[in-house]
């Protein structure tokens, strides 16, 4: 069996490691340890986590585990949004060229994050553009679960209005959280909860089908158990 760490940007995609993730992986042979909260800074000895404020304290925190668990049958992976990614993310100016080209870009920056760690066993996954993403595959869902049906009908224009849930812009007021909230208020408060429920009553294969760059994720992380 592959034993499988992932560093979570947030509570939510935390949560959805535990609830959604390690039980699916579990039936293919991949364990997925706790997911952890990824380091945002280091001070006097302490690792504050949660959240993305630069590259270099979580990019520290992945290699600290990476020597810490040399063997070659374990596999790190993350969730961590492409929407508010650290300026001094690797070749961030490069990958910005490919705005228009969001799957392009996202690859990119995965390949540079790969190549900046170094090590084979590092499956850097950038969300895209962020976790709340994916609720838009099913936002009857998603109000069902918050008891609230009104806010349905714009959600599922904004939805019809993409190719893919995964292709709802990053801008400041537009990312898919920003969207969520603009009709759903509730969500704000309860996202770290609310968020991998309603997933998880989506269910992977309808996400997976609905966002390409996630099924391509989770398919890599599936074949771990076949090592």
């Amino acid at each position: 069996m592959t034993r499988l760490y992932l560093f979570a940007e947030g509570q939510t995609e935390q949560a959805f490691g535990s609830l959604v993730l390690a039980p699916h992986l579990a039936q293919r042979g991949v364990y997925l340890a706790r997911p952890r909260l990824i380091a945002h800074a280091r001070k006097h000895g302490k690792t504050h986590r949660g959240g993305l404020r630069g590259f270099r304290p979580m990019q520290n925190d992945i290699q600290r585990c990476l020597r810490e668990d040399p063997g070659c049958g374990v596999r790190f992976t993350t969730m961590v949004d492409l929407y508010g990614l650290p300026r001094d993310f690797p070749k961030m100016d490069t990958a910005a060229k490919l705005r228009d080209m969001p799957y392009e870009r996202v690859r990119a920056l995965e390949d540079a994050w790969a190549e900046a760690t170094g090590d084979g066993r590092f499956i850097p996954h950038l969300q895209l553009h962020e976790f709340e993403a994916y609720l838009f595959t099913s936002v009857a869902t998603l109000c069902n679960y918050l008891g609230d049906e009104r806010p349905m009908r714009p959600l599922e224009r904004i939805a019809r209005a993409h190719a893919s849930p995964e292709l709802i812009d990053d801008g400041r007021d537009t990312a898919p959280s920003k969207r969520i909230q603009k009709h759903l208020p509730a969500y704000g408060a309860m996202k770290s909860s609310a968020g991998p429920q309603s997933a998880a009553r989506i269910g992977l294969d309808a996400i997976r089908a609905a966002c390409p760059h996630f099924g391509r994720w989770l398919e890599r992380l599936e074949q771990l158990g076949e090592m």
